[in-house]
């Protein structure tokens, strides 16, 4: 199996994981992952839960529309990530519901819109800030994010949830799933206080977190 093979399969798979488990619903979300000679991408109005490999967008590296069925267009924003950060080969975009419900309650802060309650939170995933409402498939949102690219791992977007990049597609799922995570916790608990700096300051020396 070839290269972009495999990436055909694993985004799929992928998708129908993060649609099993709520990430997304209905045909909200999309995935897109890096080529030698351009971008994989979900097709415009796809489904997370029904993707078919064949049907995965591929887009040259000048952006023109190469196979698959037409793709998704959020493709701006994921190449804001890919044009300014070359060791990212993925991002994940869902409505993830706690992530969502943060973004319109309000955050904990506008360059980090949850405190580092875990270490598994402060490891994987670090710094999120919230990128203020524009509507969906907007140039303004992919220029805040080419700024962003490569200072953090992911944003959140106001009312339409997490974007996420990572060196592979699994990675950036793990990602988004331990930031969905973390905001249903701080949800649960009623708003709470992070780690201590000690503790923080031992995450980065030892597992050089990114805090």
């Amino acid at each position: 199996m070839s290269a972009e093979a495999r990436l055909r399969e694993e985004i799929c798979r992928i998708g129908g994981s993060l649609f099993a488990r709520g990430y997304t619903v209905g045909s909200a979300g999309n995935i897109s992952a890096r080529l030698d000679d351009g971008w994989l991408i979900t097709p415009t109005d796809a489904c997370l839960g029904f993707l078919d490999p064949a049907a995965i967008s591929k887009v040259d590296a000048n952006g023109n529309w190469v196979s698959g069925d037409k793709p998704s267009k959020t493709l701006v924003l994921h190449r804001a990530v890919y044009d300014n950060n070359p060791e990212m080969h993925a991002v994940v975009h869902t409505h993830s519901t706690y992530l969502v419900n943060l973004s319109i309650k309000g955050v904990w802060k506008e360059d980090d819109v949850l405190p580092p309650i875990t270490p598994y939170y402060v490891m994987k995933v670090g710094h999120i800030p919230l990128i203020r409402y524009a509507r969906p498939g907007a140039p303004e949102v992919a220029e805040q994010v080419s700024r962003l690219a490569g200072k953090v791992r992911g944003v959140l977007l106001e009312r339409l949830g997490p974007v996420v990049w990572e060196s592979s597609v699994s990675k950036a799922a793990f990602a988004l799933e331990e930031l969905e995570e973390t905001a249903k916790l701080w949800h649960l608990c009623g708003g709470t206080t992070g780690l201590q700096e000690n503790a923080l300051q031992e995450l980065r020396d030892t597992f050089k977190a990114r805090w």
